[in-house]
């Protein structure tokens, strides 16, 4: 997403209807994703409101920097000519992926940059064709330390992983890349979280319910809300892996430059 100035966007409310706008989200989508009401997104909206203490749950819905949002302020990883070759469509524009892109031993991270383990399903060779979640041991992802420190979260306790199919369409796109926070597993009603699902890697919102939890996507419209007991989360091995605190919204049309 490109952040266009205080000048252009001088107030709270044009910069969060401006994002809203770029991110195709509507004020009761935003307010699901933010964890808020939606009548708490009306008010910053439309200018009623200066102040929320959800700012920062807004704006990591809305995958925009939190300065941007509040006080105007363009982020300072606007890092896209620093985007590797691989990435870069044939005319020399780079994608903006904002604090994230793929990393190997040959590219160099900046002196903000720290290097994270990524998530994917591995099938087990003696299994009958099921997979456990596991760190790919050939892969990292290369994330920004200020993004980290932004959000409160310890590198050491910090993974990616890719989120696969469209049951949180339009907020998480297929093939996103999700930052975890593996320090935060206790369920936060309203947060979405990555999860191990018997062997798959699954993207849900969690809320606890009387004797269990409940997993809903965003796509709420084609993927129904999911409620297991406690025996059934044992029996099924539903595992949280940590809370999802990032997002990326790349979506080029050739995806085999992500592979």
């Amino acid at each position: 997403m490109n952040y266009p100035d205080k000048n252009q966007l001088p107030t709270l409310s044009d910069r969060l209807n401006y994002a809203m706008a770029e991110r195709g989200l509507k004020q009761e989508q935003l307010a699901v994703a933010a964890g808020c009401t939606q009548a708490s997104i009306q008010k910053l909206s439309s200018g009623k409101s200066q102040k929320s203490r959800f700012l920062a749950s807004i704006a990591r819905a809305l995958q925009i920097d939190i300065d941007w949002l509040e006080l105007g302020t363009p982020p300072q990883e606007q890092r896209a000519n620093h985007l590797p070759p691989k990435l870069r469509p044939k005319d020399g524009t780079p994608y903006v992926l904002g604090e994230l892109s793929p990393w190997d031993d040959d590219t160099p991270l900046d002196d903000d940059e720290v290097a994270l383990p990524l998530y994917k399903e591995v099938e087990i060779s003696s299994g009958m064709g099921r997979s456990s979640v596991q760190i790919d041991d050939g892969r990292k992802v290369r994330f920004s330390k200020y993004t980290l420190r932004k959000a409160g979260i310890d590198p050491s306790n910090a993974a990616c992983a890719t989120n696969m199919g469209n049951s949180n369409h339009p907020l998480i796109l297929d093939r996103a890349t999700l930052g975890i926070d593996k320090g935060m597993r206790s369920i936060i009603d309203g947060q979405v979280y990555a999860l191990e699902h018997d062997g798959l890697l699954r993207i849900k919102f969690l809320y606890r319910i009387p004797g269990g939890i409940r997993l809903r996507s965003f796509n709420r419209e084609e993927y129904a809300d999911e409620d297991y007991t406690f025996e059934q989360v044992m029996e099924q091995h539903i595992q949280i892996i940590g809370r999802v605190f990032w997002w990326s919204t790349l979506n080029p049309t050739n995806m085999s430059l992500l592979r």
